[in-house]
């Protein structure tokens, strides 16, 4: 009897480690992080340890613990950074935001932030638990994309809040349903476009070097993207509907491949944004800001909230003032939303916000990868969409606290107040799991030496 030669052996690739170990170390980390953040913050502005940072750090503890024994168990070959990241982020965005409501005893919004958390949390478990195989969302396309564009129509019924009427207020809750609206039209967008990448690519008239598609093919996505992003600009939605188009560009030329629909993108992005920026009083407002932010201090009315954020991050330097120390509560009503990052730029000072910065990319890394390793077209458009959302949002949210581009009002995902972003943030990361789960699993062994090409299969067609 012989013993097994190497040639036997199964790839490489095939014995891919699960690393649920690498998962939990991380999520200790990042608990331990976060907690010290919290006692930091008690210490700096009290003198003392919060009372509850005991509760606290178990409570927070033991939903990252559930989080990872269903992971374990139900997405064993999932990438093992996305759920420690998510955690880290979110209890850093609690942490900073109790920290502001030290400032403002009146308006506490820590516990409402740490409810909805929960609920993400729980949402994240159910996408897990219940979505068993990503490509059954394909199946639901037209259904998705119906459900965003009622969700995002019915905010026109209800009052503008801070001249944008993107809220529905139900008793004493609120929320926006553009939030949820952006991962049902991902799921549309990445089901269309990979029935029909052949046609986008390959069929139409060719002008210069931009292979236009055929009207047939392209129409109705069109009409969707302009549909949404018409509903967005009535309600004065203009980071939604950059977010859109955005994601639309994105997902096109991931699909046809034709680098020229970034040019295209680019050029009716920045014809969009003049025309709007010209002819709607309340973005108009916010380019002026943006153009000429010393105008207030100028005519002698004090800063803006722009300026107060920029002399936040001048403050901070290099290491920042330290967690509870700084003054960018100084912003206003939107310190603990839009402008949360100006108190982690103050507190934290640049090395912090960099570490920020480089989660972000790496959770966005993370999920690019995941869809470029799965072979059918939909989950990898999926992935990459998914993917791409806190990708534009953070370019988004960044450039306006810091004066690159105008103010477009979203929130900072995850580190930011708002309940439906965090809930929604969640589901995208639970989604990725799920993909990432599957782009990682080994492929099924049929016989020796022949690798079954179960994924090819299954949706390789793009069908």
């Amino acid at each position: 009897m012989t013993a097994p030669s190497a040639a036997d052996d199964p790839p490489p690739q095939l014995r891919r480690p699960k690393q649920r170990g690498v998962e939990l170390s991380l999520l200790v980390g990042a608990v331990l992080i976060v907690v010290s953040g919290y006692v930091d913050v008690g210490l700096a502005k009290n003198g003392a340890v919060p009372p509850d940072a005991l509760r606290y750090g178990a409570g927070l503890g033991l939903l990252a613990l559930l989080a990872h024994l269903v992971v374990r168990f139900r997405a064993p070959y999932a990438d093992p950074l996305l759920l420690p990241i998510a955690v880290l982020l979110n209890g850093l965005g609690l942490v900073l935001i109790y920290r502001l409501d030290l400032e403002t005893p009146g308006s506490r919004a820590a516990p409402a932030q740490l409810v909805w958390s929960t609920l993400g949390v729980a949402l994240f478990l159910t996408v897990v638990l219940v979505l068993r195989d990503h490509r059954v969302l394909a199946r639901y396309a037209y259904l998705s994309v119906a459900a965003a564009l009622g969700l995002m129509l019915v905010p026109v019924f209800f009052p503008a809040v801070n001249g944008a009427k993107i809220w529905i207020r139900l008793g004493g809750y609120s929320f926006q349903p553009a939030e949820f609206a952006k991962i049902l039209l991902v799921v549309f967008f990445a089901a269309y476009l990979a029935a029909n990448r052949n046609a986008l690519a390959y069929a139409g008239r060719r002008i210069w070097r931009l292979q236009l598609p055929t009207g047939r093919v392209l129409g109705p996505i069109v009409a969707i993207w302009l549909l949404s992003v018409g509903v967005l600009v009535l309600e004065r939605d203009l980071g939604t509907s950059l977010l859109f188009f955005g994601l639309f560009v994105i997902m096109l030329y991931v699909a046809t491949g034709r680098i020229g629909w970034i040019a295209v993108g680019l050029l009716l992005a920045s014809v969009g944004a003049a025309a709007v920026g010209m002819l709607e009083p309340h973005v108009h407002s916010r380019v002026t800001d943006w153009l000429n932010p010393y105008a207030t201090i100028e005519a002698g009315l004090g800063p803006s909230q722009l300026v107060q954020s920029l002399f936040a991050f001048a403050a901070g330097g290099m290491l920042g003032s330290g967690l509870g120390l700084g003054h960018s509560i100084l912003i206003g009503f939107a310190a603990k939303s839009d402008f949360i990052l100006a108190t982690a730029g103050e507190e934290l000072g640049m090395s912090g916000l960099t570490a920020i910065f480089l989660l972000y990319a790496l959770l966005v890394a993370r999920g690019y990868r995941a869809g470029l390793c799965l072979i059918g077209p939909f989950g990898r458009l999926l992935a990459i969409g998914l993917a791409s959302i806190p990708a534009l949002q953070v370019f988004v949210i960044a450039g306006g606290v810091m004066g690159l581009i105008p103010l477009t009002g979203m929130a900072m995902p995850f580190l930011a107040q708002g309940g439906s972003s965090v809930v929604t943030n969640w589901i995208i990361v639970g989604l990725l799991i799920r993909i990432s789960d599957c782009a990682r699993r080994p492929l099924p062994v049929v016989e020796p030496g022949v690798i079954a090409r179960h994924h090819t299969s299954l949706e390789g067609s793009g069908k």
